[in-house]
């Protein structure tokens, strides 16, 4: 009985996901015209990580929403004013909750060429033991010591590897009917992961593409390199464009979290964004 179940489940899954996975390349094909102009960058959608209740991460002195939000808006008027030609969209231009759906289909439904989230790392908290009148305490405070940028495309990491993807997907569970609008997909379940690894679209080699040119011009401002990585990441997954999603520092660490709320920090990491587009649109448009 048990085996019959479990072949019938087996069936079900694979169809469902056979069905899925050509519905959305129906949809992109017929919805995006990227696929047959993907060398012409017109578009571009700006992704102000989390949002409204979302506040995901936090640091001593700000909120990961908050940044995010804050660089994105710079990021868009940099890329209007250095890159003539293109439209910018932005997924959120205020402290709002946007689903994570909605995001990406915020994209697809402008035809966008690129799609990029902006968001802020975070360490998980560590126990520090401090002494007072001879008597030891201890209190949990965030990981001070991580450092450095990453960028992330779409796709399957490791079991020992999805941290990053189970911290951004918990968003979904803010959302109403999340297993409706992300076709049963449960960030608590990592079979989900290995569903989201058929999900994989045409424009993966451009967005690594993307992304490694971010994490160069990163390094070139001094920042440490945490690498461009895959990760099973729902904001990502059903894009119809090259898509990335951009941690530009530790919220977590206090020099970090000063240099991401500063001016000047929030200039060069839009500086080092628009160079990276510059530099991608020139290599795709050649």
């Amino acid at each position: 009985m048990k085996i019959t179940t479990s072949k019938r489940f087996i069936s079900c899954l694979i169809l469902t996901i056979f069905s899925f996975v050509i519905f959305s390349s129906l949809k992109i094909a017929d919805g995006n015209k990227n696929l047959s102009t993907i060398n012409k960058i017109k578009v571009i959608v700006i992704d102000a990580g989390h949002g409204g209740e979302d506040g995901a991460t936090r640091g001593s002195i700000s909120k990961e929403k908050d940044v995010a939000l804050a660089v994105a808006l710079k990021l868009g008027s940099a890329i209007e004013n250095r890159i003539p030609g293109v439209r910018v969209v932005y997924t959120r231009k205020t402290d709002v909750f946007v689903k994570l759906y909605e995001r990406i289909n915020i994209a697809n439904k402008e035809k966008a060429d690129l799609f990029i989230s902006i968001h802020c790392n975070s360490m998980p908290n560590i126990r520090q033991r401090y002494v007072v009148k001879g008597k030891a305490y201890y209190k949990s405070i965030p990981d001070p010591r991580p450092k450095g940028t990453e960028s992330f495309v779409s796709g399957f990491g490791r079991l020992d590897e999805q941290d990053a993807a189970v911290r951004e997907n918990a968003s979904v569970l803010l959302e109403k009917d999340y297993k409706d609008n992300y076709q049963g997909f449960d960030p608590n379940d990592p079979e989900s992961y290995i569903i989201f690894s058929l999900m994989k679209n045409a424009f993966r080699d451009q967005s690594i593409k993307l992304a490694s040119l971010m994490q160069d011009e990163y390094v070139k401002s001094g920042r440490v390199n945490r690498g461009v990585q895959e990760k099973s990441l729902a904001v990502l997954a059903r894009a119809g464009m090259p898509a990335i999603l951009t941690e530009i520092g530790f919220i977590s660490n206090p020099t970090e979290e000063v240099f991401m709320n500063s001016d000047a920090g929030q200039e060069e990491i839009v500086t080092n964004i628009v160079t990276a587009i510059i530099n991608y649109k020139k290599q795709v448009e050649s």
